[in-house]
Order: C-alpha cells, then structure tokens, then sequence
C-alpha cells in the first residue's frame, strides 16, 4: 500500500505542474480565466500530491485546504504564508469561474502563476524526501 501512495502522490504531483505549464500557455494566448483556472488546479492537485502520502482525500476543495493547513501548516511543515497563497488562489478561481461578468486581468493572471509556482516549489522538496523509502 506504501508504494501505491508514493505512486499516487507522484502522479498528482506531474499532473500539477502539468497544470502550471497549460496556464503559462493560456496567459499567452490571452485566456485569462483559464489561466487563472489552471494555476489554481496546479495548486490543489500539488496539495493532493501531498495529501496521498498521509491517505487523505476529499470529494471537496476545501476538505483538501482545511487538511492541508490543519496538517501541515498548523503542525510548521510549511510556513503560515503558503496557506495565505492557496486562499487567494482558490478565492479568485471562484471568481473567475463562478461570478458572471467577472474579468480576469492579465496582471491576475501572471499574480496566480507566480503563486502556483511558489506552492509547488515549497512543496517539492517535502514529498520528494516522503518519496524515499527508508
């Protein structure tokens, strides 16, 4: 069971910056929205990578964020400031997906990749080392 978390964790962790890379090509292009839409999926599916070494999963976004911070930034695995990245990432997809009218500069949207690219540059270095079996 051990291998198929780590096995897991990797792929979710390929899949963010997958995610990173679609958003980087949409700010090109000038798909705000979705850029800001797939820096945030960059983020969570970065978190999820982290989650699976601990066999949590959540049918909901926030069930991912509040373990997250209640896990790992409350216990100081990760610095206060990451949760703050997440929080405003999650808040301006939900704006960007949800709230009709709402338009996404291209100032937002190079701001949401830069936060993707912090999280997942925090976060690697820690399941990179839980990926090592003892």
């Amino acid at each position: 069971m051990e291998g198929s978390m780590i096995d897991l964790s990797k792929y979710r962790f390929d899949t963010s910056v997958d995610e990173l890379d679609t958003s980087k090509e949409l700010l090109k292009t000038q798909k705000y929205k979705a850029s800001v839409n797939r820096s945030y999926y960059a983020i969570f599916h970065a978190l999820r990578a982290v989650t699976a070494l601990d066999d949590f999963d959540s049918s909901k976004h926030s069930g991912i964020i509040v373990f997250f911070n209640k896990t790992y930034v409350k216990e100081g695995i990760f610095d206060k400031e990451i949760s703050k990245l997440i929080d405003t990432a999650y808040r301006l997809r939900e704006k960007a997906d949800y709230q009709d009218f709402y338009v996404v500069s291209k100032e937002q949207a190079e701001e949401q990749i830069i936060k993707a690219e912090k999280v997942i540059n925090t976060i690697k270095p820690y399941i990179e080392g839980r990926w090592v079996k003892p």
